[in-house]
Protein backbone atom coordinates (compact mmCIF):
# COMPACT_ATOMS: atom_id res chain seq x y z
CA UNK A 1 0.00 0.00 0.00
CA UNK A 2 2.76 2.26 0.88
CA UNK A 3 4.26 1.83 -2.39
CA UNK A 4 1.62 2.45 -4.53
CA UNK A 5 0.76 5.92 -2.60
CA UNK A 6 4.13 6.31 -2.87
CA UNK A 7 3.79 6.00 -6.86
CA UNK A 8 0.53 8.16 -6.78
CA UNK A 9 2.70 10.72 -5.47
CA UNK A 10 5.44 10.37 -8.09
CA UNK A 11 2.52 10.39 -10.39
CA UNK A 12 1.14 13.45 -9.37
CA UNK A 13 4.62 15.70 -9.10
CA UNK A 14 5.14 14.15 -12.50
CA UNK A 15 2.07 16.18 -13.52
CA UNK A 16 2.76 18.99 -12.22
CA UNK A 17 1.26 18.77 -8.89
CA UNK A 18 -2.80 18.80 -7.76
CA UNK A 19 -3.19 22.34 -9.80
CA UNK A 20 -2.55 20.14 -13.29
CA UNK A 21 -5.96 18.58 -12.32
CA UNK A 22 -7.87 21.40 -11.46
CA UNK A 23 -6.82 23.94 -13.88
CA UNK A 24 -8.93 22.02 -16.82
CA UNK A 25 -11.87 22.20 -14.67
CA UNK A 26 -10.79 26.31 -13.74
CA UNK A 27 -10.50 26.78 -17.65
CA UNK A 28 -13.65 24.99 -18.14
CA UNK A 29 -15.37 27.41 -15.74
CA UNK A 30 -14.28 30.47 -17.34
CA UNK A 31 -14.56 29.44 -21.07
CA UNK A 32 -18.77 28.47 -19.89
CA UNK A 33 -19.19 31.87 -18.27
CA UNK A 34 -17.84 33.31 -21.37
CA UNK A 35 -19.96 31.55 -23.69
CA UNK A 36 -23.24 32.35 -21.23
CA UNK A 37 -22.03 36.18 -21.49
CA UNK A 38 -21.91 35.73 -25.18
CA UNK A 39 -25.40 34.77 -25.41
CA UNK A 40 -26.70 37.27 -23.85
CA UNK A 41 -24.78 39.89 -25.33
CA UNK A 42 -26.85 38.33 -28.20
CA UNK A 43 -30.10 38.65 -26.44
CA UNK A 44 -29.58 41.88 -25.53
CA UNK A 45 -27.54 43.68 -27.97
CA UNK A 46 -31.22 44.55 -30.71
CA UNK A 47 -32.69 46.41 -26.97
CA UNK A 48 -29.71 48.49 -26.69
CA UNK A 49 -29.52 49.33 -30.67
CA UNK A 50 -31.52 49.54 -33.99
CA UNK A 51 -31.43 45.78 -35.00
CA UNK A 52 -29.80 46.43 -38.19
CA UNK A 53 -27.44 48.05 -36.10
CA UNK A 54 -26.99 44.46 -34.07
CA UNK A 55 -26.47 42.54 -37.09
CA UNK A 56 -23.83 44.89 -38.34
CA UNK A 57 -22.08 44.34 -35.62
CA UNK A 58 -22.16 40.45 -35.59
CA UNK A 59 -21.54 40.52 -39.60
CA UNK A 60 -18.13 42.27 -38.95
CA UNK A 61 -17.32 40.44 -36.08
CA UNK A 62 -17.14 36.72 -38.05
CA UNK A 63 -14.95 39.65 -40.62
CA UNK A 64 -13.03 40.43 -37.83
CA UNK A 65 -12.33 36.65 -36.45
CA UNK A 66 -11.09 36.17 -39.89
CA UNK A 67 -8.65 38.50 -39.98
CA UNK A 68 -7.40 37.41 -36.46
CA UNK A 69 -6.75 34.85 -37.60
CA UNK A 70 -3.94 35.35 -40.10
CA UNK A 71 -2.96 38.68 -37.94
CA UNK A 72 -3.32 37.38 -34.17
CA UNK A 73 -2.63 34.07 -34.70
CA UNK A 74 -0.51 33.51 -37.56
CA UNK A 75 1.37 37.06 -37.73
CA UNK A 76 0.29 38.57 -41.06
CA UNK A 77 -1.59 41.64 -41.48
CA UNK A 78 -4.11 41.85 -44.05
CA UNK A 79 -5.14 45.17 -45.37
CA UNK A 80 -6.83 43.92 -48.39
CA UNK A 81 -10.12 41.70 -46.23
CA UNK A 82 -12.39 43.73 -48.24
CA UNK A 83 -11.56 42.28 -51.63
CA UNK A 84 -13.29 38.49 -50.68
CA UNK A 85 -15.99 40.56 -48.50
CA UNK A 86 -16.65 42.68 -51.86
CA UNK A 87 -16.25 39.82 -54.26
CA UNK A 88 -18.84 37.53 -52.15
CA UNK A 89 -21.31 40.24 -51.82
CA UNK A 90 -21.50 40.68 -55.40
CA UNK A 91 -21.78 36.91 -56.26
CA UNK A 92 -24.67 36.64 -53.66
CA UNK A 93 -26.33 39.68 -54.49
CA UNK A 94 -25.72 38.97 -58.60
CA UNK A 95 -27.11 35.06 -57.88
CA UNK A 96 -30.10 36.51 -56.17
CA UNK A 97 -31.33 38.83 -58.35
CA UNK A 98 -30.66 36.92 -62.02
CA UNK A 99 -31.06 33.42 -60.63
CA UNK A 100 -33.15 33.77 -56.94
CA UNK A 101 -30.46 31.31 -55.50
CA UNK A 102 -31.76 29.94 -51.99
CA UNK A 103 -30.06 31.36 -49.00
CA UNK A 104 -28.24 28.72 -48.18
CA UNK A 105 -27.06 28.21 -51.32
CA UNK A 106 -25.86 31.48 -51.40
CA UNK A 107 -23.92 31.29 -48.12
CA UNK A 108 -22.11 28.56 -49.33
CA UNK A 109 -21.45 30.17 -53.04
CA UNK A 110 -19.91 32.95 -51.36
CA UNK A 111 -17.84 31.41 -48.99
CA UNK A 112 -16.34 29.47 -51.65
CA UNK A 113 -15.82 32.89 -53.76
CA UNK A 114 -13.99 33.68 -50.47
CA UNK A 115 -11.85 31.14 -50.46
CA UNK A 116 -10.85 30.59 -53.66
CA UNK A 117 -9.98 34.35 -53.83
CA UNK A 118 -8.24 34.04 -50.79
CA UNK A 119 -5.86 31.09 -52.23
CA UNK A 120 -5.14 32.72 -55.30
CA UNK A 121 -4.13 36.23 -53.90
CA UNK A 122 -2.48 34.78 -50.80
CA UNK A 123 -0.56 32.27 -52.66
CA UNK A 124 1.35 35.65 -54.54
CA UNK A 125 1.37 37.01 -51.03
CA UNK A 126 3.07 34.81 -48.85
CA UNK A 127 5.93 34.78 -51.12
CA UNK A 128 6.88 37.98 -48.85
CA UNK A 129 6.92 38.88 -44.95
CA UNK A 130 6.24 41.95 -43.32
CA UNK A 131 5.35 45.58 -45.13
CA UNK A 132 5.72 44.05 -48.61
CA UNK A 133 2.53 41.06 -48.05
CA UNK A 134 0.65 44.44 -46.76
CA UNK A 135 1.12 46.05 -49.58
CA UNK A 136 0.33 43.19 -51.83
CA UNK A 137 -2.56 42.73 -49.86
CA UNK A 138 -3.74 46.30 -50.52
CA UNK A 139 -2.27 46.25 -53.96
CA UNK A 140 -4.80 43.66 -54.89
CA UNK A 141 -7.53 45.17 -52.99
CA UNK A 142 -6.86 47.81 -54.74
CA UNK A 143 -7.04 46.40 -58.13
CA UNK A 144 -10.20 44.44 -57.37
CA UNK A 145 -12.14 47.71 -56.37
CA UNK A 146 -10.88 49.36 -59.48
CA UNK A 147 -12.19 46.52 -61.67
CA UNK A 148 -15.76 46.69 -59.87
CA UNK A 149 -15.79 50.48 -60.45
CA UNK A 150 -15.33 50.05 -63.96
CA UNK A 151 -17.58 47.14 -64.78
CA UNK A 152 -20.76 49.32 -64.39
CA UNK A 153 -22.88 46.77 -66.18
CA UNK A 154 -22.38 44.12 -63.16
CA UNK A 155 -22.00 45.69 -60.13
CA UNK A 156 -23.57 49.56 -60.84
CA UNK A 157 -20.07 51.61 -59.92
CA UNK A 158 -20.90 54.04 -57.60
CA UNK A 159 -24.58 53.11 -57.53
CA UNK A 160 -23.90 50.10 -56.46
CA UNK A 161 -26.04 46.25 -56.72
CA UNK A 162 -29.70 47.04 -55.40
CA UNK A 163 -32.59 45.39 -56.03
CA UNK A 164 -31.18 42.13 -53.73
CA UNK A 165 -34.11 40.22 -52.16
CA UNK A 166 -33.78 38.44 -48.99
CA UNK A 167 -34.75 34.71 -49.62
CA UNK A 168 -36.51 32.64 -46.57
CA UNK A 169 -34.37 30.49 -44.81
CA UNK A 170 -35.80 26.79 -46.46
CA UNK A 171 -35.24 23.66 -44.02
CA UNK A 172 -37.11 21.07 -45.75
CA UNK A 173 -40.94 21.96 -46.32
CA UNK A 174 -40.50 24.78 -43.36
CA UNK A 175 -39.17 28.04 -44.97
CA UNK A 176 -39.22 31.01 -42.48
CA UNK A 177 -38.95 34.14 -44.19
CA UNK A 178 -36.49 36.83 -42.84
CA UNK A 179 -38.00 40.12 -44.20
CA UNK A 180 -37.87 42.09 -40.99
CA UNK A 181 -34.75 43.45 -39.06
CA UNK A 182 -35.08 41.63 -35.91
CA UNK A 183 -36.18 37.71 -38.07
CA UNK A 184 -32.98 38.37 -40.30
CA UNK A 185 -30.58 39.89 -36.76
CA UNK A 186 -31.99 36.47 -34.79
CA UNK A 187 -30.80 34.78 -38.48
CA UNK A 188 -27.26 36.79 -38.29
CA UNK A 189 -26.85 35.40 -34.41
CA UNK A 190 -27.37 31.94 -34.65
CA UNK A 191 -24.67 31.70 -38.13
CA UNK A 192 -22.56 34.07 -36.54
CA UNK A 193 -22.25 31.65 -33.02
CA UNK A 194 -21.62 28.88 -35.82
CA UNK A 195 -19.10 30.47 -37.03
CA UNK A 196 -17.34 31.36 -33.32
CA UNK A 197 -17.51 27.77 -32.80
CA UNK A 198 -16.18 26.50 -36.29
CA UNK A 199 -13.04 29.07 -35.49
CA UNK A 200 -12.61 28.36 -31.95
CA UNK A 201 -11.92 25.14 -33.20
CA UNK A 202 -9.59 25.71 -35.76
CA UNK A 203 -7.41 27.82 -33.21
CA UNK A 204 -7.56 25.51 -30.72
CA UNK A 205 -6.71 22.69 -33.18
CA UNK A 206 -3.62 21.44 -33.96
CA UNK A 207 -3.47 23.61 -36.87
CA UNK A 208 -4.22 26.09 -34.91
CA UNK A 209 -1.12 25.91 -32.97
CA UNK A 210 1.04 25.44 -35.75
CA UNK A 211 -0.68 28.86 -36.59
CA UNK A 212 0.92 30.37 -33.44
CA UNK A 213 4.22 29.09 -33.50
CA UNK A 214 4.74 30.48 -37.30
CA UNK A 215 3.64 34.08 -35.36
CA UNK A 216 6.03 33.18 -32.54
CA UNK A 217 8.89 32.48 -34.53
CA UNK A 218 8.66 31.35 -38.03
CA UNK A 219 12.77 30.00 -38.67
CA UNK A 220 12.21 28.19 -35.28
CA UNK A 221 8.83 26.44 -36.81
CA UNK A 222 10.14 25.56 -40.38
CA UNK A 223 13.13 24.10 -38.14
CA UNK A 224 10.93 21.35 -36.92
CA UNK A 225 9.71 20.52 -39.96
CA UNK A 226 6.72 23.06 -40.94
CA UNK A 227 5.87 24.24 -44.13
CA UNK A 228 5.93 27.82 -43.08
CA UNK A 229 4.05 29.55 -46.33
CA UNK A 230 1.88 26.31 -47.13
CA UNK A 231 0.26 26.76 -43.43
CA UNK A 232 0.25 30.60 -43.96
CA UNK A 233 -1.28 29.98 -47.57
CA UNK A 234 -3.86 27.61 -45.17
CA UNK A 235 -4.60 30.48 -42.85
CA UNK A 236 -4.97 33.56 -45.44
CA UNK A 237 -7.63 30.80 -47.16
CA UNK A 238 -9.55 29.88 -44.56
CA UNK A 239 -9.87 33.76 -43.44
CA UNK A 240 -10.54 34.85 -46.67
CA UNK A 241 -13.58 32.27 -46.40
CA UNK A 242 -15.17 33.40 -43.63
CA UNK A 243 -14.67 37.14 -44.83
CA UNK A 244 -16.75 36.16 -47.48
CA UNK A 245 -19.50 34.51 -45.45
CA UNK A 246 -19.43 37.64 -44.04
CA UNK A 247 -19.81 39.33 -46.83
CA UNK A 248 -22.83 37.73 -47.99
CA UNK A 249 -24.72 38.46 -44.94
CA UNK A 250 -23.94 42.14 -45.48
CA UNK A 251 -25.00 41.69 -48.99
CA UNK A 252 -29.06 40.90 -47.85
CA UNK A 253 -28.85 43.25 -44.95
CA UNK A 254 -29.29 46.29 -47.24
CA UNK A 255 -30.45 44.82 -50.15
CA UNK A 256 -27.92 46.35 -51.88
CA UNK A 257 -24.03 45.98 -52.15
CA UNK A 258 -22.17 49.34 -52.20
CA UNK A 259 -19.24 49.74 -54.12
CA UNK A 260 -17.27 50.25 -50.30
CA UNK A 261 -17.94 47.10 -49.65
CA UNK A 262 -15.05 46.24 -51.84
CA UNK A 263 -12.91 49.11 -50.86
CA UNK A 264 -9.74 49.72 -48.94
CA UNK A 265 -12.20 51.58 -46.44
CA UNK A 266 -13.64 48.72 -45.29
CA UNK A 267 -10.12 46.52 -44.81
CA UNK A 268 -9.33 49.31 -42.65
CA UNK A 269 -12.31 49.46 -40.71
CA UNK A 270 -12.21 45.70 -39.87
CA UNK A 271 -7.96 45.92 -39.24
CA UNK A 272 -9.18 49.43 -36.50
CA UNK A 273 -11.69 46.45 -35.25
CA UNK A 274 -9.48 44.17 -34.29
CA UNK A 275 -6.95 46.31 -33.00
CA UNK A 276 -9.30 47.87 -30.73
CA UNK A 277 -11.04 44.78 -29.63
CA UNK A 278 -7.34 42.98 -28.90
CA UNK A 279 -5.71 40.67 -31.62
CA UNK A 280 -4.98 37.21 -30.83
CA UNK A 281 -8.22 36.57 -28.77
CA UNK A 282 -11.37 34.92 -29.98
CA UNK A 283 -13.48 38.20 -28.16
CA UNK A 284 -10.98 40.90 -29.10
CA UNK A 285 -12.82 41.34 -32.98
CA UNK A 286 -16.48 40.64 -31.37
CA UNK A 287 -15.70 43.95 -28.77
CA UNK A 288 -13.98 45.96 -31.58
CA UNK A 289 -16.98 45.22 -34.21
CA UNK A 290 -19.20 46.06 -31.00
CA UNK A 291 -17.07 49.60 -29.92
CA UNK A 292 -16.80 50.61 -33.79
CA UNK A 293 -19.87 50.09 -34.74
CA UNK A 294 -21.78 52.02 -31.70
CA UNK A 295 -19.45 54.63 -32.60
CA UNK A 296 -20.36 55.15 -35.90
CA UNK A 297 -24.38 54.72 -35.06
CA UNK A 298 -23.84 56.89 -31.66
CA UNK A 299 -21.58 59.64 -32.01
CA UNK A 300 -22.41 60.31 -35.85
CA UNK A 301 -25.73 61.44 -35.37
CA UNK A 302 -24.20 63.96 -32.62
CA UNK A 303 -21.23 64.99 -33.96
CA UNK A 304 -19.77 63.94 -37.63
CA UNK A 305 -16.27 64.10 -37.05
CA UNK A 306 -16.64 60.76 -34.96
CA UNK A 307 -13.45 58.89 -36.59
CA UNK A 308 -11.62 61.38 -34.65
CA UNK A 309 -12.52 59.52 -31.27
CA UNK A 310 -11.68 56.42 -33.25
CA UNK A 311 -8.39 57.94 -34.00
CA UNK A 312 -7.17 58.50 -30.85
CA UNK A 313 -8.12 55.11 -29.48
CA UNK A 314 -6.43 53.58 -31.85
CA UNK A 315 -3.34 55.39 -30.26
CA UNK A 316 -3.72 54.88 -26.68
CA UNK A 317 -4.47 51.18 -27.75
CA UNK A 318 -1.25 51.27 -29.66
CA UNK A 319 0.80 52.99 -26.93
CA UNK A 320 -0.85 51.53 -23.77
CA UNK A 321 -3.07 48.80 -24.18
CA UNK A 322 -1.41 46.38 -26.79
CA UNK A 323 -4.33 43.53 -26.06
CA UNK A 324 -6.93 45.78 -26.86
CA UNK A 325 -10.42 45.81 -25.35
CA UNK A 326 -9.63 42.50 -24.08
CA UNK A 327 -6.17 43.45 -22.08
CA UNK A 328 -8.12 46.73 -20.57
CA UNK A 329 -10.97 44.05 -19.32
CA UNK A 330 -8.71 42.00 -18.03
CA UNK A 331 -7.01 44.55 -15.85
CA UNK A 332 -9.78 46.18 -14.40
CA UNK A 333 -10.65 41.96 -13.12
CA UNK A 334 -7.39 42.16 -11.79
CA UNK A 335 -7.47 45.37 -10.16
CA UNK A 336 -11.47 44.91 -8.90
CA UNK A 337 -10.45 41.35 -7.79
CA UNK A 338 -7.16 39.94 -7.13
CA UNK A 339 -6.09 36.49 -7.26
CA UNK A 340 -5.40 35.62 -3.67
CA UNK A 341 -2.00 34.64 -2.86
CA UNK A 342 -0.82 31.87 -0.48
CA UNK A 343 1.17 32.49 2.96
CA UNK A 344 4.80 32.56 2.76
CA UNK A 345 5.37 29.94 4.65
CA UNK A 346 2.95 27.59 3.09
CA UNK A 347 3.48 24.90 1.05
CA UNK A 348 2.06 24.13 -2.54
CA UNK A 349 2.21 21.16 -5.00
CA UNK A 350 4.71 21.38 -7.54
CA UNK A 351 2.17 22.58 -10.33
CA UNK A 352 1.14 25.55 -8.32
CA UNK A 353 4.43 26.57 -6.75
CA UNK A 354 6.03 26.95 -10.50
CA UNK A 355 3.58 28.76 -11.54
CA UNK A 356 3.16 31.19 -8.81
CA UNK A 357 6.97 31.63 -9.07
CA UNK A 358 6.08 32.59 -13.09
CA UNK A 359 3.92 35.14 -12.09
CA UNK A 360 5.88 36.90 -9.65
Amino acid sequence: MAEEDAGFASGVRACGGLGAFEAPSQSMKAALLRFVLLIAAIVMLPLVVRPVVASEIWIFAIAGMALNLIFGYTGMLSFGQATFFGLAAYTAGLMMIHWHAPLLVVLAAGTVVGALAAAAIGYVCIQRVGTYFIMLTFGFNQMFFFIAYKWTSVTGSDDGLPGIPRPPLALGPLAIRLDSSLRYYVFVAVVFVVAFYAMKRIVDSPLGVIFQSIRENPGRAAAVGYDVKRYKWIAFTIAGGFTGFAGVLYSMMFGIVPLESISWIISGDIVFMVLIGGIGNLYGPLLGAAAFKWLSEAISVVWERWPLILGVALVLVVLFLRGGLVEAFRRLRDALGPRARPEPGAKLPVGIAAETEAGS
